[in-house]
């Protein structure tokens, strides 16, 4: 099987939506848009979650690694700093204390229903790495859930797995909720990379 990677872009816009659409919207109609939203936004936006999501890809407030089969979009790691992905789960628990904010979030991973358990999530995390060394790199925040040695569905594992990303670097920052971690590493800026191309 071979994938490459694309940067969540007006470009590839299509290739984002049409996976959405193949999944009725995901999760409910979300279109991966409730990292971005501040309080009161959902109502506000209510019912128009494509578009609002759509206008921030075009405006690049909305940053994803894209993984493609081909020319079809078969998941995606999001990424992007906290001021553009406000919203995380276990958000109170998160915010007590003091705690520096990092410089980039990784709060979520889709991959289509059929392409699951080919590595893909693992590979749109080590591509928006890639796109955020390229972006001036620094501190880098993820929220995975651990559900070491139980069966899960991976509809609750959107936010990714500890183990995935301790494979990737990350060292355990502080718990949040039960099964939720506060992970980081730090990225260092890269001035060019090569496209990828694996098999």
């Amino acid at each position: 099987m071979s994938f490459t990677s694309k940067e969540l872009s007006p470009a590839t816009w299509p290739a984002f939506a049409d996976l959405v659409e193949k999944h009725n919207g995901i999760f409910g109609g979300c279109w991966c848009i409730s990292f971005h939203l501040e309080s009161g936004d959902n109502k506000r936006l209510a019912g128009r979650y494509r578009e609002a999501k759509e206008e921030r890809v075009r405006e690049g407030r909305a940053h994803a690694a894209l993984v493609f089969d081909g020319d079809r979009a078969v998941g995606w790691c999001q990424f992007g700093p906290p001021s553009e992905l406000p919203n995380i789960r276990s958000k109170k628990a998160y915010e007590d204390g003091q705690h520096p904010l990092p410089d980039w979030r990784i709060t979520c991973f889709f991959i289509d229903r059929e392409r699951r358990g080919e590595g893909i999530a693992t590979l749109a995390l080590d591509e928006a790495l890639r796109y955020i060394a390229r972006l001036g790199g620094g501190t880098v925040e993820a929220y995975p859930e651990d559900y070491t040695g139980e069966k899960v569905s991976s509809s609750f594992l959107c936010s990714g797995t500890l183990h995935m990303f301790e494979k990737a670097g990350f060292r355990k920052s502080r718990k949040i909720a039960m099964r939720r971690w506060v992970v980081e590493r730090k990225v260092r800026p890269a001035p060019s990379v090569k496209p990828l191309k694996r098999r």
